[in-house]
């Protein structure tokens, strides 16, 4: 389970050189002895792959698990008024993609205080 202010980013866009750079930091400050700071990230290549995973029922789902805690999917079905095999399946896949994780008892739930959606824009071509 995460603790303190985890923060999921979701990044689309970003050239896999920053996410080297990240890395490569974290490396040199775990060589020093120092902590590195936890990061904890998923990148998407365009926005239509992020919006086909973070849907807005998908989102409805993430927002019930941080107001109501850990729950059964049943559970977390009624609450949103929601078929069971669609919100077990909409867990799943956000399993998949780190916003949501099952803890020992087989309750979900949503380790992140906070979710960060950065999007890359293209860069800009000569006129």
């Amino acid at each position: 389970m995460k603790t303190g202010n985890a923060v999921l980013h979701l990044t689309v866009g970003e050239p896999m050189s920053a996410s080297l750079a990240r890395a490569a930091t974290a490396m040199k400050a775990a060589g020093k002895g120092k902590p590195a700071q936890p990061y904890f990230g998923v990148g998407f290549d365009d926005v239509g792959e992020l919006f086909a995973v973070f849907t807005p029922k998908r989102w409805e789902l993430i927002g019930a698990l941080r107001e109501g805690g850990a729950m059964t999917v049943a559970e977390l079905a009624r609450q949103l008024k929601r078929d069971y095999k669609n919100v077990h399946n909409d867990c799943e896949r956000l399993i998949e993609w780190m916003a949501v994780e099952k803890d020992e008892n087989g309750l979900v739930y949503a380790p992140y205080d906070e979710i960060v959606v950065d999007m890359k824009l293209p860069d800009r071509r000569a006129a």
